[in-house]
């Protein structure tokens, strides 16, 4: 499946969220269903604001989807429309770059992210945040810190519905999603915010969301808090080097990093030569 450069949108037969989300997606925008298949569910595809762009459904959980750049060539921008889970339940519209920091517990490679397209998780976050005000909807939106598989090596996203089934089936907060979905898709390219590194707090980082939806700066890998302990110079710098654009300098959630570890995140951002600021 060679030509030019193409932008995919990855939802998962076994995931309710995700399927609900490609049907608002194919129920709103111009997708023509092609004769091409993917895992026997035919590849649907659209161009949008001059890109290229494939909407194709696994058979598999999306976190799973490791050999996923194996069936296509030339991918610029891999976006995964996903369910979230968590124990809270509450109701959230996130974004995240998959990866692990550490060891491979749920797909993807030990030690290895795959490259965050800062800018696109933004513009799909600043449209979450429009939309959840617009239609009043009760959602927190909310950065995620870098998890889960895949690590692939395409800026790759996830733009996720949950926290629970209640959530995964309201189609109002699936359209949300789908809608942040084809914006991040519409702008991929445009570089309007700075690329920063997120260092420390909790795993759903309200501070580095506001700073987001606030100012011109755009997160691309997030450390949370409980990352940190295990993190090295060469982790770190992977971090940096596997972000789309040029990461101008490091976000640190002072307040959530542990005592111990400061001294420690400091000397490493001054051996990889990053400039940091303090939330």
């Amino acid at each position: 499946m060679g030509g030019k450069t193409i932008i995919l949108i990855v939802s998962s037969n076994k995931d309710i969220a995700s399927l609900n989300i490609k049907n608002q997606i194919l129920n709103h925008c111009q997708f023509e269903k092609t004769s091409e298949k993917l895992q026997e569910t035919p590849i649907h595809k659209s161009t949008i604001n001059n890109k290229e762009v494939k909407l194709i459904t696994l058979k598999e959980e999306s976190i799973y989807a490791q050999s996923l750049s194996d069936s296509f060539r030339n991918i610029e921008l891999v976006i995964f429309i996903s369910r979230h889970s968590s124990e809270s339940g509450t109701p959230t519209l996130s974004v995240h770059t998959p990866g692990n920091l550490n060891e491979a517990e749920l797909g993807g490679l030990p030690r290895k992210v795959s490259f965050s397209p800062a800018n696109a998780m933004r513009s799909a976050l600043t449209v979450m945040e429009q939309l959840k005000l617009e239609l009043q909807l009760d959602y927190e939106v909310s950065y995620e810190g870098t998890h889960h598989g895949p690590s692939l090596d395409v800026p790759t996203m996830f733009a996720e519905l949950g926290s629970s089934p209640e959530q995964w089936a309201n189609l109002r907060a699936a359209d949300v999603v789908a809608r942040a979905t084809i914006n991040a898709c519409s702008s991929f390219g445009d570089h309007p915010a700075k690329a920063v590194l997120g260092i420390g707090g909790p795993h759903y980082n309200a501070k580095f969301t506001k700073l987001a939806l606030e100012s011109k700066l755009a997160f691309g890998h997030i450390i949370p808090k409980y990352a940190i302990s295990n993190l090295d110079t060469e982790m770190l710098n992977q971090c940096v080097e596997r972000t789309l654009e040029r990461v101008d300098h490091a976000v640190l959630d002072w307040k959530g990093i542990k005592g111990e570890d400061k001294p420690r995140i400091v000397g490493m951002l001054d051996e990889i030569g990053l400039p940091f600021q303090k939330a």
